[in-house]
């Protein structure tokens, strides 16, 4: 059974989108809520079981380019065009912090993940990062109940000159490595096409993995090894770490500008201009 709950907003558009997680006691069940970040710097909760919005927050001057929930659905993370960062309760629509540590560059990624809550040295049991297209990966460790947020490790990448301005450059994208605690990935405009292995422990880069091409998106599987890059030139690379074996898929007709595992690690969708695909992984 299908049915589509309305994300339209009068003279805006939706730049971002992301599903509430679900409580750890209901594993497997789906989220009845998606948070949506607009043009307008708007935040819209929408639930799906009453197909209306909940709840509208403005927590931004600008567009919004990226969003995420707290791991345990109790705090919105939000990023605009130009580089703040807000952390917002969806229970009172009150926004509680604003980061600035990216101003003057747009957001591109955020993301949550568990943490022991001494691991590293510090208190929480959250860790989320936030990337923008300047290349800079900001980590943090967080306990949003006690009102913490501490700045973990600070990444900046090198590259060679670009052309003027960032519109013309791959994007700049990071993601926890959910089968090694501790460590991020990050991909995008550089000295060398390749994927890089930070581990936040060691404070270092402790692999690289080249790629053909300048990665526009990312995904690693939550259930195995495989980690998924797609390009401009209309490829899907499948990576199996660490081991790096691959194997490309064609398919696209465009810039493979999304592609994201499905919780159970068996399918993964990719998205280019007219064309959504989801895959299914077979075999180990």
């Amino acid at each position: 059974l299908l049915f589509t709950v309305s994300l339209l907003v009068a003279l805006q558009s939706c730049q971002c989108l992301a599903w509430k997680p679900c409580p750890v006691v209901g594993w497997g069940a789906e989220s009845q809520q998606v948070v949506a970040g607009y043009s307008d710097g708007t935040v819209r909760v929408f639930s799906i079981s009453r197909t209306e919005m909940e709840l509208k927050m403005h927590p931004h001057a600008v567009a919004l380019t990226a969003i995420a929930y707290s791991t345990d659905g109790e705090m919105i993370l939000s990023g605009g065009k130009d580089g703040l960062v807000a952390v917002s309760s969806p229970h009172t629509g009150m926004t509680i912090r604003i980061l600035a540590e990216h101003k003057g560059s747009p957001i591109s990624v955020l993301q949550c993940t568990r943490k022991e809550y001494r691991d590293f040295g510090v208190e929480g049991g959250e860790l989320w990062l936030a990337t923008s297209s300047d290349r800079r990966v900001s980590v943090w460790a967080s306990d949003w109940l006690k009102d913490k947020c501490e700045l973990l490790d600070w990444l900046s990448f090198p590259a060679p000159a670009g052309p003027e301005g960032l519109g013309g450059l791959p994007p700049s994208l990071a993601a926890f490595c959910p089968w090694e605690p501790g460590t991020l990935v990050y991909v995008g405009f550089g000295t060398q096409k390749e994927a890089l292995f930070y581990s936040l422990h060691k404070k270092q880069v402790v692999k690289k993995i080249p790629l053909p091409y300048f990665a526009t998106s990312l995904s690693l599987s939550p259930a195995a090894r495989f980690m998924a890059v797609g390009f401009s030139e209309r490829l899907l690379r499948l990576l199996r770490c660490p081991t790096s074996d691959a194997q490309d898929y064609a398919g696209h007709d465009d810039t493979v500008h999304l592609c994201r595992f499905a919780p159970s690690g068996r399918c993964l969708l990719t998205a280019s201009h007219s064309a959504v695909l989801l895959w299914e992984l077979t075999g180990s």
